[in-house]
């Protein structure tokens, strides 16, 4: 069993990011599910799903998710500075930021560490571990670019949220798991998401 960071920021497609919290769980590993104040508000107005602060995050998640209560899940406030993901002594195989707004990439770029997720991305960097950023925005400017650019020479793995569409997805569901398996991929995790050229 691994253990997973999973950070939802504000970007459009937080659905991406609780596919990926569902996919991870379901292969038997750990997750701590990070959303920023502006993650929640974008999940509420495109999912409906509005995820409660405090104790009982990780269980409404789950119940919105359709998986038992008894999975691994680990909810934690962006501003808990305290928590063991802020530590490079930490068991935290890798992280993945799903979707990642163009503010928060440029934060973790610049090295700010402001808060819980962009001090765990930062962890990430410093210890040699996978980050995964999932930029969701388009088009994008120069400053966007050269602060990817920043990220991928500091090791972090780019995968931007981009549908294909050779697999000849039915529906919106197949277009979200074709990103999210694109990422298992990148993480080294099996899956059956989406048919690989082929095959």
């Amino acid at each position: 069993m691994a253990s997973y960071v999973v950070a939802i920021t504000g970007a459009s497609g937080s659905v991406y990011g609780l596919r990926l919290v569902e996919q991870l769980l379901g292969a038997g590993h750990e997750v701590a599910l990070i959303a920023t104040a502006m993650g929640r508000e974008v999940m509420a107005y495109e999912t409906g799903f509005t995820l409660p602060e405090g104790s009982g995050a990780a269980t409404a998640v789950l119940g919105m998710l359709e998986l038992p209560p008894t999975m691994p899940l680990r909810s934690i406030a962006p501003d808990a500075m305290f928590d063991e993901i802020v530590s490079g002594s930490a068991r935290t195989d890798a992280m993945v930021v799903m979707p990642a707004s163009m503010g928060f990439c440029a934060s973790v770029a610049a090295g700010l560490a402001a808060d819980l997720p962009e001090r765990a991305a930062d962890v990430m960097l410093k210890e040699r571990r996978l980050l995964v950023m999932v930029p969701r925005e388009t088009p994008l400017s120069l400053v966007h670019l050269r602060n990817l650019t920043t990220l991928a020479e500091a090791g972090a793995a780019i995968v931007p949220a981009m549908p294909a569409f050779y697999h000849r997805p039915k529906t919106l569901d197949d277009a979200v798991n074709f990103v999210v398996g694109k990422v298992l991929d990148v993480l080294g995790i099996e899956h059956r998401l989406f048919e690989r050229w082929g095959s």
